[in-house]
């Protein structure tokens, strides 16, 4: 991968209501090869209780795993739904975070083009000054690092819990207490990933 490709401006699908991304098919083949560094750099040291977007994981293991905490008697669900996750990560966050683990200089400052590339519509590029752009190989690798540091602190904390991508779940034993691990997960959340939980989107129930 060398210094001489600069990634395209996204065309956003007008057939789709949220920002989903198609990259140009250069973009998509550089993005699946920084993909796989990616993945072999990381995927060691991700939770075992996330599922999206990782080889031999599924949804599917992450609703046995729902199963079996409910069995146990955690039938009740902190539910957490964060607020257009995909558009609010901090970019520089994210790269010191992926250079924890990567060292090469030219592969973050790929990341970093892929990451500010923005999106074209109507003909106009609009740059992008924060988020990750969905639609793309990248992208999927790219959240399960920003939000490797929430499964540790839940794990941390000795919470059950399953994530999938953006879509967390903590399985507690009563509303009381899942009231209380939503409101000390929302400021973690917000005030050290900079992310936001939709209050309206996120609940405790069973």
């Amino acid at each position: 991968m060398g210094g001489g490709s600069r990634p395209s401006p996204n065309a956003r699908s007008a057939q789709v209501q949220f920002a989903l991304i198609v990259p140009t098919v250069l973009d998509r083949f550089i993005q699946q090869a920084v993909m796989q560094v990616l993945q072999r750099s990381w995927d060691g040291t991700f939770s075992e209780h996330s599922y999206g977007f990782r080889p031999k994981r599924s949804a599917h293991q992450a609703v046995a795993k729902a199963q079996q905490y409910q069995a146990e008697g955690y039938r009740w669900v902190v539910d957490l739904d964060l607020e257009k996750f995909f558009d609010r990560v901090n970019h520089d966050r994210l790269l010191a975070k992926i250079a924890e683990k990567v060292s090469d200089k030219r592969l973050l400052k790929l990341i970093r083009a892929f990451l500010r590339a923005g999106i074209m519509e109507n003909g106009l590029v609009s740059p992008a000054k924060e988020g990750t752009p969905q639609g793309g190989p990248l992208s999927p690798v790219l959240s399960n690092i920003v939000l490797n540091e929430l499964d540790q602190e839940l794990e941390r904390r000795g919470h059950r819990f399953t994530r999938y991508a953006d879509d967390c779940n903590i399985y507690v034993r009563s509303r009381r207490a899942g009231e209380r691990v939503m409101s000390s997960v929302t400021r973690l959340l917000t005030t050290k990933l900079k992310l936001r939980v939709n209050s309206e989107k996120s609940a405790v129930a069973r």
